[in-house]
């Protein structure tokens, strides 16, 4: 790539055509495939409706720090999910339909009754048609994320499923410092389990089955996030003296969320994927429900987090946005001298967002609701 290309990162929207992002070297990528690449031309062609706008969509926005897609998208549309549609799709990273950055100003296109939106003025040309514009933008790290990043940042590596409770045969705590009950962050650990393989560990209690509300089956172990230790001595435990005593590897709690104690377990601390994703809507049906609140809640409300009973096999993926359902409630019907009994329609209660999917269990940010939100309710394609 030329150096001009490296600082520069240039959005050509094309009318009709949609919109074509050039980024740096290296930048993460994701396969599409031949279904996926017809929908996203498909809708960059077509843009949405003006029926989709939001009544005061505004024909030009200046991106601000701070803001997030999801913001943008509902600052457009009465659905934010749709904004791919809007926006026109990205071929070659169909999960990214652009890198937007503060500073940016976007300008809308209300044409032909569709509506599109891209980083290029439209212009008219001699005839009265709209003809395609480029422009440049700084290539900035700062790009706008597809939520706020401070609700969700956490968890990109905090909430763990496990496929099976490997937890049980993973390194442990098994002594603290001076012999205390409990630690804290700067006190020494004493763990027991090869840890040659990573330098900074993730410390777990006990993991708690995830069960599906609907079939009862165990769809992965959820273990609960303490914190996180640093590696300072690791020990060699195949070579012990005959008759002398285990000497156990040396750790030193780095950050906690609670406190940490003998029998909290550990793993590897993964990469966090900051990987770019969008809003959108599953391209196929999905119907499921909620699993569990994360922590200890009994209920959950706006901007917490819920487990899910689908995953990857289900066709989950990070950025779908999914319909929350409350159940309707069964009560007699007080007109009726026979009291018959009335099933009321489920109704519909907020939306999620998927931002980490494991195999068979997801995690979801509620990005709004109007009522408690609980284990066993049910979600939707939006």
């Amino acid at each position: 790539m030329s150096r001009t290309l490296a600082r520069t990162a240039v959005s050509a929207t094309l009318l009709g055509l949609g919109a074509l992002w050039v980024g740096p070297a290296g930048a993460a990528t994701y396969p599409v495939t031949p279904g996926q690449r017809a929908t996203a031309q498909e809708v960059a062609q077509a843009g949405v409706p003006l029926s989709e706008l939001a009544p005061n969509a505004p024909d030009s926005y200046t991106v601000k720090k701070g803001d997030t897609l999801w913001d943008i998208s509902k600052l457009y549309l009465r659905k934010p999910w749709r904004w791919p549609e809007l926006w026109g799709m990205n071929l070659q990273q169909i999960h990214n339909p652009h890198l937007i950055y503060p500073g940016q100003v976007l300008y809308l296109d209300k044409s032909n009754g569709r509506a599109r939106l891209s980083l290029a003025r439209p212009l008219a040309s001699r005839d009265g048609r709209l003809s395609p514009q480029v422009r440049a933008e700084p290539l900035v790290s700062d790009a706008i994320s597809s939520v706020p990043m401070d609700l969700i940042g956490p968890f990109l590596t905090d909430a763990i499923v496990f496929e099976t409770n490997e937890l049980a045969t993973a390194p442990r705590i098994v002594a603290t410092q001076e012999g205390r009950v409990l630690l804290g962050r700067g006190d020494k650990a004493y763990v027991r389990g090869d840890v040659t393989n990573a330098r900074i560990w993730q410390i777990f209690r006990e993991p708690k089955p995830l069960a599906d509300p609907d079939t009862g089956a165990v769809l992965g172990f959820e273990a609960r996030y303490v914190g996180t230790a640093d590696l300072v001595q690791a020990a060699d435990e195949q070579h012990v003296p005959e008759g002398g005593a285990v000497v156990p590897s040396t750790f030193q709690i780095a950050q906690l969320r609670e406190e940490a104690s003998v029998g909290d377990r550990l793993a590897p601390l993964p990469a966090k994927d900051y990987s770019p994703f969008a809003p959108h809507a599953p391209t196929a049906p999905v119907a499921g429900r909620i699993i569990s609140i994360y922590g200890d809640g009994l209920n959950a409300g706006q901007n917490q987090i819920v487990a899910l009973n689908r995953g990857l096999q289900d066709g989950m993926e990070r950025g779908h946005v999914l319909a929350l359902w409350t159940a309707g409630t069964t009560r007699p019907d007080p007109t009726d001298p026979e009291h018959t009994m009335l099933q009321l329609p489920d109704e519909r209660n907020g939306l999620l967002f998927v931002f980490r999917v494991f195999e068979r269990v997801s995690y979801a940010l509620i990005m709004h609701v109007q009522n408690p939100v609980k284990p066993g309710d049910r979600f939707s394609q939006p």
